[in-house]
């Protein structure tokens, strides 16, 4: 067996006195893990980060065995380390999908999802990025069978003033509805609604933007106006002005934008 797939890192576990244990998450194999030669060196140390996207080549000489793995680097995400929330956000996504998804079984939804969330840390404000790692999280449990239905009332059909969530149904409940069960309900938090204002997750329009071969050097999104809507301002780094068209295109067509996007060209000083 060999394969060969793009992959981001999520754990690298020690293996005997020089190698370790990586475990990978891939587009068209899901979860993966291999054993890495030297993989406690300081060379291959940094490259086996989590969240490091990466080339795997897997080989093994059964599909049951242990595969042996060699890594070559595609993206360093060690910048987030360098900051303690986005650390700990990155740890705790990784860990999260390392021990919860089965192996060799396709994630194609998390793959694009885990990509979108780490361009939105490595570019977003906190606020914007912990909450769409707790949407990521509503993800996983989608996909592993455990989704959750917010988007009406359960008991009257309402989609408006959702406050609860069932824990035995996973289904939304009304304010007014389920307060005589509120003990038994869990809150279901604003940014989990489809309908709450800013719930279109920032992620959507930095997968557009990686999509087309964008990556974003800052971006910056002030409050929300009365009406909802937001204002999000982006600082892409160098790109062709057919990659920035092809993202407007993309995110023109996503159901939360209001408006057309606009951008402005920044010509560099040489011309």
């Amino acid at each position: 067996m060999e394969l060969v797939t793009p992959a981001i890192i999520l754990s690298a576990l020690p293996h005997g006195e020089h190698g370790a244990v990586v475990r990978l998450l891939t587009p068209g194999h899901g979860l993966r893990a291999g054993y890495v030669r030297g993989g406690r060196s300081r060379v291959l140390r940094p490259v086996l980060a989590a969240g490091n996207r990466v080339e795997a080549t897997l080989r093994a000489r059964t599909e049951d065995a242990l595969a042996q793995l060699t890594i070559e680097p595609e993206r360093s995400r060690a910048v987030l380390a360098f900051d303690a929330a986005t650390g700990a956000g990155l740890a705790w996504v990784c860990a999260l999908l390392a021990a919860a998804l089965p192996e060799d079984e396709p994630h194609a939804a998390l793959w694009d999802g885990l990509e979108a969330l780490l361009e939105t840390m490595e570019a977003a404000p906190l606020k914007q990025w912990a909450a769409d790692l707790a949407r990521f999280e509503r993800d996983v449990l989608a996909d592993l069978g455990f989704g959750l239905d917010l988007s009406a009332c359960a008991l009257t059909g309402a989609r408006r003033d959702l406050a609860f969530v069932s824990p035995r149904t996973g289904r939304a409940a009304g304010r007014d509805a389920g307060a005589p069960w509120a003990d038994r309900l869990l809150p279901l938090p604003a940014l989990l609604h489809p309908d709450a204002a800013g719930a279109a997750p920032v992620a959507d329009i930095t997968a557009a933007l990686r999509d087309a071969g964008v990556s974003i050097e800052s971006l910056i999104q002030p409050a929300s106006a009365a009406d909802g809507t937001a204002l999000v301002v982006m600082l892409t780094h160098a790109a062709s002005e057919q990659a920035v068209r092809t993202a407007i295109a993309t995110m023109a067509a996503l159901p939360a934008a209001a408006e057309p996007p606009l951008y402005m060209p920044i010509l560099a000083a040489d011309g």
